[in-house]
C-alpha cells in the first residue's frame, strides 16, 4: 500500500468521530416525511439512520454527531432512553424486547446535535460539526446510503486510513448515463481496491465525467478539509458542495479513493428504499424464511 508524502506528517489521532447530515427535508417520500425525517424511515424493523449508526460504531467510532434541522426531533428521541418503556417492557417479563431497545444506545456511545438553520448544501452540514470535530479526523455518513459489507463499509475503510492516514472516500462504478447523481473521481490506481485521486467532480454530465467512479455516502476525512470548505461560495445548485472542499484539499494533502467490498441501497429514491426492504427482509432471522416463501408464491401467482 501507498504511504503519504514523507513531507506530510501522519496524523497520530485515532478516527473516535462521526458526522451525520439529517436536516435534509426528504421531499422524494412525501407525504409520508411531511411530520417524520426521512432518517427515521424503518428498513424492516430498524430506521435508516440506525443502520448508519450501528455501522459507525462497528468502525470503532464512539462519538456521533448529528446535524440536525427542524421537526428532525424523532431523531434525538430515537437514540435516547425511553424510561416508560423500558419500564413496561420489564414489568411485562420482555427480555428480549427490552435488551434490543437498549443496544440502540450502548453505554459507550455518545450523541451530539448541532442545528443547521439554513440548508445551505453537504458541505456546509459537515462545517457545522467543526467545533466539535476540532483537530481530529472523522467519518462523514449519509443514512440515505444504507450499506451492507462484512465486514462493514466503514471498518474497512477505516482500515485503509488507519494505513494511509489520508482522507479515504468510498466510491463504486456506476453506469455512464448516472455520473449527473454522483461526485466522480479519476486518478492513479494503487492497487485493485485504492486510487489516488487526482481529480473530483460534482455530479458532472456524462460527456464530461473524468471517469464512471461514483463516491458513495461514507467518507474519513482529515481536519484540514474544513478550511477549504469554508473557502467554497456555491457549487452545483448555489449549494456549498463537500465535493468542492475534498477538491481544495487536495492541493494540501493526498486523498484516496476506496472501492469497498459490500451493497449500497440508494435509500433516497422509492425503489432502492423498496430493494433494501425486501432484499434485507430476506436476510432477517425473524422474518426471511416466511417472507421468502411468500414471494415465491406471489412470483406463481403473477406468471
Amino acid at each position: 500500500m501507498t504511504q503519504p508524502h514523507a513531507s506530510q506528517k501522519p496524523s497520530p489521532k485515532p478516527l473516535q468521530k462521526a458526522v451525520f447530515p439529517v436536516a435534509g427535508l426528504g421531499t422524494r417520500f412525501l407525504p409520508a416525511t411531511k411530520a417524520q425525517p426521512k432518517e427515521m424511515l424503518p428498513v424492516v424493523d430498524k430506521p435508516l439512520i440506525q443502520y448508519a449508526v450501528e455501522e459507525a460504531y462497528a468502525a470503532g467510532i464512539r462519538h456521533m454527531i448529528f446535524i440536525t434541522g427542524r421537526n428532525k426531533r424523532a431523531i434525538e428521541d430515537h437514540f435516547d432512553t425511553a424510561y416508560e418503556l423500558e419500564n413496561e417492557l420489564e414489568v411485562a417479563g420482555k427480555v428480549a424486547l427490552l435488551k434490543v431497545l437498549r443496544s440502540i444506545q450502548p453505554d459507550n456511545m455518545n450523541f451530539s446535535y448541532v442545528r443547521q438553520h439554513r440548508s445551505l448544501g453537504l458541505g456546509h452540514a459537515v462545517l457545522c460539526a467543526e467545533h466539535m470535530v476540532g483537530d481530529e479526523p472523522f467519518a462523514v455518513l449519509l443514512a440515505d446510503d444504507l450499506m451492507v459489507g462484512n465486514p462493514p463499509v466503514l471498518a474497512q475503510m477505516a482500515e485503509q486510513f488507519a494505513a494511509l492516514q489520508q482522507s479515504v472516500i468510498a466510491v463504486q462504478e456506476v453506469p455512464p448515463e448516472h455520473t449527473r447523481r454522483y461526485g466522480i473521481v479519476a486518478g492513479e490506481a494503487i492497487s485493485p481496491s485504492l486510487i489516488k485521486v487526482s481529480r473530483i467532480v460534482e455530479k458532472p454530465a456524462p460527456e464530461d465525467a473524468p471517469s464512471h467512479m461514483g463516491v458513495a455516502g461514507r467518507y474519513i476525512l482529515t481536519p484540514a478539509v474544513f478550511a477549504h470548505i469554508r473557502q467554497q461560495s456555491g457549487g452545483v445548485g448555489g449549494e456549498i458542495q463537500l465535493t468542492d472542499g475534498i477538491a481544495g484539499l487536495m492541493s494540501q494533502e493526498d486523498v484516496y479513493a476506496f472501492q469497498y467490498q459490500g451493497q449500497r441501497y440508494d435509500c433516497g429514491s422509492k425503489e432502492g428504499f423498496l430493494q433494501a426492504t425486501v432484499e434485507l427482509a430476506l436476510e432477517h432471522p425473524e422474518v426471511g424464511q416466511h417472507f421468502r416463501a411468500y414471494l415465491q408464491q406471489l412470483q406463481l401467482t403473477l406468471r
